[in-house]
């Protein structure tokens, strides 16, 4: 497959190229219909590498949906196989945080180790050392992270602001992003707000 990003964005549009194979099962059926099913099976939440020749760049993205494909009508024949072989355009959604990026989800989890927070797609974490700028501990009884100073809790369904600071590729589980919310302007949401209206 070859592709190309047509934005750098957490969601981002991209155009990629591909031979699908069709089974000769499937011929009755219309091409575009099967080639879009075939795409979807082959990609959608397969973890792809994306390349930016014009930046140079190669980051991880997770294919969110295939959105739309234009398959050549003429396809090939490979001799002691009956399925017909297609060249194809397509367009999908990929989940690619870049590096600083600011995102904001609620918490999925909390655990002795950090935050779980749900970006929509999978989720972020961020360790407890990077919570905030205070000492932080995880409370058994609550199931939540107490930050000693503040005695501010922080608990599974609030909404966070935090900032991608790595990605990377977990074993068996595709991308992994890790976020921090030690810096100005992020947090809890309530708790920005709440500085915000007294600022």
């Amino acid at each position: 497959m070859s592709i190309h990003e047509s934005e750098y964005n957490m969601f981002m549009l991209v155009k990629a190229r591909d031979v699908i194979r069709i089974p000769p099962s499937k011929f009755t059926k219309p091409l575009e219909n099967i080639v879009l099913e075939e795409l979807r099976a082959k990609y959608e939440n397969i973890l792809v590498y994306i390349e930016d020749s014009s930046r140079n760049t190669r980051h991880l993205g997770v294919v969110v949906t295939i959105i739309g494909a234009k398959a050549d009508p003429l396809g090939v024949i490979i001799p002691g196989d009956g399925a017909s072989y297609h060249n194809v355009e397509f367009e999908f959604i990929a989940f690619s945080p870049f590096l600083k990026e600011i995102v904001e989800g609620e918490v999925a989890s909390v655990t002795r180790s950090g935050l779980y927070v749900n970006l929509g797609v999978i989720d972020g974490f961020i360790h407890i050392n990077q919570v905030a700028d205070e000492h932080v501990s995880f409370d058994p009884a609550t199931g939540s992270l107490l930050l000693e100073e503040s005695r501010r809790r922080i608990e599974r369904g609030d909404v966070v602001r935090a900032r991608v600071y790595t990605t990377g590729i977990l074993p068996g589980k595709g991308i992994r992003i890790h976020m921090t919310m030690r810096q100005p302007g992020l947090g809890k949401v309530d708790w920005i707000r709440e500085k915000k209206s007294k600022g």
